[in-house]
């Protein structure tokens, strides 16, 4: 028998199509699971609505991103910590092993000042899961730069137990991705695959169509020991039909195909 890599397909890269149809594209195309970014689609936040999809189209859910983005600051609740507890229980109820997490906000003062005593206590609760700090980057804007997350953007300044490796961001912090899954270590369990240009941006291409070292570092992961996931994220909101958004989605998992090492026996 041999174990592959498992490479899901984020249900933010369908977007605008809704989360349902993240999982019909995810079957179609080939991807071995879904991501889940829990936003204000009511089947992202819906355990029974999503296990009925994984089933239906015979994709699972392995990892959760909790609603952490701007748009998502009132999903479920504005407590920062009642997401993070409703996600992690989604996570369960869907069997999904990773629960993706964003750092504070800077204006999240009180939910900052005690996340990682906090995250350390929801993680001991919630033991079958794997929280996954995921890297962020600085904003520019009018030639100045600020950063809006707390202490800063890149997680292993602070020290996490898991980390979620995201390549555009890197492009978008103009750090070398290469560098940062080192500084991650064996934290690292967890990929968003995305391209970037490395012009201070968030753009989320397809790999291969920006200058992130996106093969590289999918070649380099056994080496690394990591035993996680990847998830293509990528952005196809300019797709004029659903049949250009499938053709992106199905080169970024052609890519990590070919890129990723080959499958070891077990």
């Amino acid at each position: 028998m041999t174990s592959r890599t498992p490479v899901l397909l984020s249900s933010s890269s369908v977007f605008p199509e809704p989360t349902a149809a993240a999982f019909e594209m995810a079957a179609r195309l080939g991807y071995d699971g879904v991501e889940v970014m829990v936003w204000t689609d009511a089947v992202s936040q819906d355990a029974g609505a999503l296990r009925g999809l994984a089933a239906h189209y015979g994709v699972p859910v392995l990892s959760v991103h909790a609603p952490c983005l701007l748009v998502t600051q009132r999903v479920w609740s504005s407590d920062p910590w009642e997401r993070l507890r409703r996600a992690a229980e989604l996570a369960e109820a869907v069997e999904a092993p990773t629960v993706v997490v964003h750092p504070p906000f800077t204006w999240q003062r009180d939910y900052a000042r005690s996340f990682q005593p906090g995250l350390e206590r929801i993680a001991h609760k919630h033991s079958d899961l794997t929280f996954a700090i995921e890297n962020m980057f600085p904003v520019r804007m009018a030639g100045r730069e600020f950063v809006p997350y707390q202490p800063g953007w890149n997680p292993t300044e602070t020290g996490f137990d898991a980390y979620t490796l995201d390549l555009s961001h890197c492009a978008a912090s103009r750090v070398d991705a290469l560098a940062m899954a080192d500084s991650m270590g064996e934290g690292l369990k967890h990929v968003h695959l995305g391209d970037g240009s490395g012009e201070g941006r968030d753009e989320h291409l397809v790999p291969g169509r920006g200058n992130q070292p996106c093969g590289e570092l999918l070649q380099s992961l056994a080496g690394r020991g990591f035993r996680g996931s990847i998830a293509v994220e990528v952005n196809t909101r300019g797709a004029k039909s659903r049949s250009i958004r499938e053709a992106d989605l199905g080169a970024a998992l052609e890519f990590a195909r070919a890129h990723l090492p080959a499958p070891a026996k077990v």
